[in-house]
């Protein structure tokens, strides 16, 4: 199961993510986020409920911050991260990559 939650406020694009996002999930999420990506000046993304990330979620973040970069906007910023996925940010130098609270 995967769920998203992308609400925009004030130009902030507030994300939240549920359950697995990975090879099967991925394609959806960023489809869903580069047609919201557009309307935001800030890009806020909650993994609170996120379970797993595979590569292709991970290249999902990448493309986000890459868009932001693009534009001059703040990096991407990621929020309420366990600490399965913040290994998995660690092996893949994505901790560097992305504003981790």
């Amino acid at each position: 199961m995967f769920n998203t939650t992308l609400i925009i406020e004030n130009g902030e694009l507030q994300v939240s993510l549920e359950g697995s996002l990975d090879t099967m999930t991925a394609p959806g999420f960023d489809e869903e986020l580069q047609e919201k990506i557009v309307n935001a000046n800030k890009l806020i993304i909650d993994f609170a409920n996120l379970d797993y990330i595979s590569s292709a979620g991970l290249r999902t973040l990448l493309a986000a911050q890459q868009y932001m970069e693009d534009n001059g906007l703040p990096d991407v910023k990621v929020i309420n991260i366990n600490d399965d996925v913040r290994e998995t940010f660690e092996l893949t130098g994505f901790d560097n990559m992305l504003d981790i609270e």
